[in-house]
């Protein structure tokens, strides 16, 4: 199961994983956003899906229970280096990680594309420069992926 996607004068990007970030980028507050499930489970059609959070609400099992995802809750400390590891566990050359937050700047630097997103909560600065994109929501991200003639028209060269 991958996504294979030619970008011209980036080559072929494939993406065998998904990584997403939870509090500020599919929920807030603690809550998935609308339409995030719809568009997760048609992209496990064509990647894997990872969760990794701190689970700050305590519900995020709860939350994604409907999900087809692997959801990885990480220690408060060290958040950044924890989602780069994950990152780097994966195979980082097959992964599109997903962030806003200063915790996912590792992550998003890491991953052979990384997408920053800024959204209610804001996107961080250092998570901004360390992205491959800057997309206004989560919605329009996924659909990056579910429409690549998207992607391809924003990063070929």
């Amino acid at each position: 199961m991958m996504l294979k996607i030619e970008i011209p004068g980036w080559g072929e990007l494939r993406c065998e994983h998904l990584v997403l970030d939870y509090n500020g980028t599919i929920a807030i507050d603690g809550k998935l956003l609308p339409g995030v499930q719809e568009r997760l489970q048609q992209l496990a059609e064509q990647v894997k899906i990872h969760v990794i959070t701190a689970d700050t609400f305590g519900n995020v099992a709860k939350e994604v229970a409907e999900i087809p995802c692997k959801l990885a809750i990480i220690a408060q400390q060290k958040q950044d280096e924890a989602k780069q590891k994950y990152c780097r566990e994966l195979g980082r050359e097959t992964v599109v990680a997903i962030g806003n937050g200063r915790n996912d700047q590792l992550l998003l630097k890491t991953a052979e594309l990384g997408i920053a997103i800024m959204q209610e909560e804001g996107a961080a600065g250092r998570a901004i420069f360390a992205a491959d994109l800057l997309i206004p929501d989560i919605l329009a991200a996924f659909d990056l992926l579910l429409k690549p003639q998207r992607l391809i028209a924003t990063l070929r060269n």
